[in-house]
């Protein structure tokens, strides 16, 4: 059904295949559109906009350690490190 795809990348120009399983994949998701980068490209957006992501120090409501978080910590929530959040997600 899927063919692979020979696409253009908008950033750099390289050309780069979209291959029958990526198609499967997105059409599984229910995604419309078709890749505008290729994998190199797209990899470095994501660090781009990773390393921009402003972090914030709070202690984790569990253990008491010290939790970076993407967010601005409020009072009224609790906040957990890493491993505790970890934790709480396999007991559900």
């Amino acid at each position: 059904m899927y063919q692979d795809k020979e696409l253009v990348c908008k950033d750099c120009g390289k050309t780069f295949i979209f291959t029958a399983g990526e198609q499967e994949f997105y059409a599984e998701k229910g995604f419309q559109n078709e890749p505008q980068r290729c994998k190199e490209c797209r990899a470095a957006k994501k660090a781009a906009i990773k390393s921009s992501r402003e972090y914030y120090t709070a202690t984790c409501a569990s253990c008491g350690g010290e939790a970076k978080v993407p967010f601005q910590p409020r009072d009224d929530r609790p906040v957990y490190c890493s491993e505790c959040y970890s934790k709480m997600k396999e007991a559900e």
